[in-house]
């Protein structure tokens, strides 16, 4: 986009279409701090009816040292631009201006110029607070339409406040109570239907698995596997039973505590139990 170009969208910004659109959003990645080219953009993609309109309009906003301006600039049904002949034209007449005689005026006192735009100026601000306390229609409390958020959102000029509440919408997002309680209500009952399988468990591992009565003194339990020569059972720990274990090889571990109950025989009711509960945890994961 050249100076020509840019300028003619200043003064006739009606007029952008899809590819000055794209082009200034070229230009606002090398100077993302240019405001008018923001606010021209923000126009097409108002006239294109785009969904990047609402974000592209609150960064805008935050780019704009008047909002003011931009909510009129959104709002105006016909904006209101110099037209380069026009001037040219009005200078031209000014020029040829015929120029008889001329009258010497004094300049004003500098200090009723100040009293007077300090009068303006309280003047102004009782006409805006006068407006703000004025009383609105009653607002109907059940909403017959659905704002559709993918759509420009169309402010008229009476809707200042509603411009600047739509800015924090983003920020701002209401909590749903009903749907904390939904929550945390299936939450407390997926714990409640996992404790009852835990109980079913204990309670079929006590009904399945009697007691075991422990061994005599001078009684040596019958080993279920042969040794061979060839095994280091001297190497073997109840640690590494445990290992074994951990790791889920229960058969290597059933094995090493039957190992440990030859070579402990006074612990073989410890280690016994061991095995027991090491077959079941066999059963249930397999």
């Amino acid at each position: 986009m050249n100076v020509t170009d840019y300028t003619f969208l200043l003064n006739q910004p009606e007029t952008i279409n899809t590819v000055y659109t794209d082009a200034l959003g070229n230009v606002l990645n090398d100077f993302p701090y240019f405001q008018s080219a923001r606010a021209l953009r923000l126009k097409g993609l108002f006239i294109q009816n785009s969904f990047k309109y609402n974000y592209a309009l609150k960064v805008t906003a935050a780019h704009t040292t008047d909002r003011s301006v931009l909510f009129d600039f959104i709002t105006a049904d016909q904006f209101v631009t110099i037209k380069n002949e026009h001037h040219e034209d009005k200078n031209g007449a000014v020029m040829n201006i015929e120029v008889i005689d001329c009258e010497i005026v004094p300049h004003k006192n500098i200090q009723e110029q100040q009293k007077n735009a300090l009068e303006l100026s309280i003047l102004t601000s009782i006409k805006e607070a006068s407006i703000l306390n004025t009383p609105s229609k009653e607002i109907s409390t059940t909403s017959e339409s659905v704002i559709e958020l993918e759509k420009p959102f169309d402010f008229s000029a009476r809707e200042k406040h509603s411009f600047q509440e739509w800015l924090q919408l983003s920020r701002v997002k209401p909590i749903d109570r009903n749907q904390d309680n939904q929550d945390k209500a299936i939450a407390e009952n997926l714990e409640e239907e996992e404790r009852k399988k835990k109980a079913a468990i204990i309670d079929k591992f006590i009904e399945t698995n009697p007691k075991i009565a422990p061994l005599k003194q001078g009684s040596t339990p019958a080993p279920q596997f042969e040794l061979n020569a060839s095994d280091n059972t001297h190497l073997m720990t109840e640690t590494l039973a445990k290992v074994y274990l951990a790791q889920k090889k229960y058969q290597k571990a059933i094995q090493a505590y039957e190992i440990l109950i030859l070579k402990y025989p006074e612990k073989s009711s410890f280690f016994a139990d061991h095995i027991t509960e090491i077959k079941f945890l066999q059963n249930n994961n397999n």
